[in-house]
């Protein structure tokens, strides 16, 4: 696919449903939201390679039609909802319906032409759906255990430890089959092992990279931190300098790397000393950690780049 695309197509999508706007064309409608009428649109779309479809991440009610374009051997872009929603501020569109939302995607993708999502495996799809599944489960234990915590009912305690008990047997069963999908994939397993090499990367966090950061190892070291959501950007007006943040990205592979940051900052030969020298100069906990995360995908980034183990590779300097 060269990027020369003869139409731009926009879609807005939800739980049930999903609006499209074919441009230049102006043609429009909605479907279901399921693979009927995923099947529908694919019908009434330009021949694949001809046009560059943009869907917005929505939490996950895009990822079945995403796969559904892919398989029929469409140009898609997964973008974040607020790229598109400030283009339509810039456009000067305030109002906001399904319809109105399609269209001002399909202009977001001719202006923009944003970077095609890559199309996963049959392993890493089934990977990535286990992973986001285990982590819903560790939220919901999470919060049992504080419910668990905090109630004295006898009745009511017995009945958060039944279910406390059933979301342990579910999450390590998941743990077991995710172990299985990556270790009947050669590529994915030796760069688990490479992973699980860094002091603070857990097994867990391994899987997680594995399943969503296929990228690791082939973009430089901003481009990763960007893709993650750790790259602070700048917030300067003549001579003003503002407080650098960070926006965007993958949050629920952050939430997962904020954890192995936790652990990396305390025993990390290279990042100890580096959360160290920040928490010297005052740095408020959360940039130390975020700042942390960033150091730790560059180090899993060189690994990854190198095929080497921690042992074997020579991290960035802290």
């Amino acid at each position: 696919m060269n990027g020369f695309y003869q139409a731009f197509v926009g879609v807005d999508i939800s739980k049930e449903s999903a609006d499209f706007y074919l441009h230049p064309a102006g043609s429009q409608g909605s479907i279901q939201n399921q693979p009927e009428g995923h099947a529908q649109l694919i019908a009434r779309l330009p021949a694949p390679g001809s046009c560059l479809i943009v869907l917005e991440s929505t939490g996950g009610y895009e990822t079945d039609l995403l796969y559904a374009l892919q398989d029929a051997g469409h140009a898609v872009a997964l973008v974040n909802p607020r790229r598109t929603r400030a283009f339509a501020v810039a456009q000067n569109q305030w109002a906001k319906t399904d319809r109105i939302d399609a269209k001002i995607i399909a202009l977001f993708a001719e202006s923009t032409k944003p970077e095609i999502s890559p199309k996963p495996s049959e392993n890493q799809r089934k990977l990535r759906g286990l992973v986001v599944r285990r982590r819903q489960l560790v939220e919901m234990q999470t919060a049992e255990l504080n419910r668990h915590a905090m109630t004295t009912e006898a009745a009511a305690r017995r009945s958060l430890q039944k279910h406390l008990t059933y979301l342990k047997k579910e999450i390590l069963s998941l743990e077991q089959m995710i172990e299985k999908l990556v270790q009947e994939d050669p590529e994915k397993r030796e760069s688990a092992q490479r992973m699980v090499s860094v002091p603070g990367v857990g097994k867990t966090t391994a899987m997680a990279l594995v399943s969503q950061l296929p990228e690791l190892g082939k973009l430089n070291p901003k481009e990763i931190a960007a893709l993650v959501g750790v790259a602070p950007f700048n917030n300067d007006s003549g001579k003003k300098q503002g407080k650098r943040t960070t926006k965007g990205g993958r949050a629920e592979l952050r939430a997962t790397l904020y954890m192995a940051a936790l652990t990396a900052a305390r025993i990390n030969p290279k990042i100890k000393p580096f959360a160290d020298r920040l928490k010297a100069k005052g740095k408020p906990v959360k940039v130390v950690l975020v700042a942390c995360i960033r150091k730790l995908l560059t180090i899993l980034n060189s690994i990854e780049k190198n095929k080497a183990n921690w042992c074997d590779c020579i991290a960035p300097a802290a």
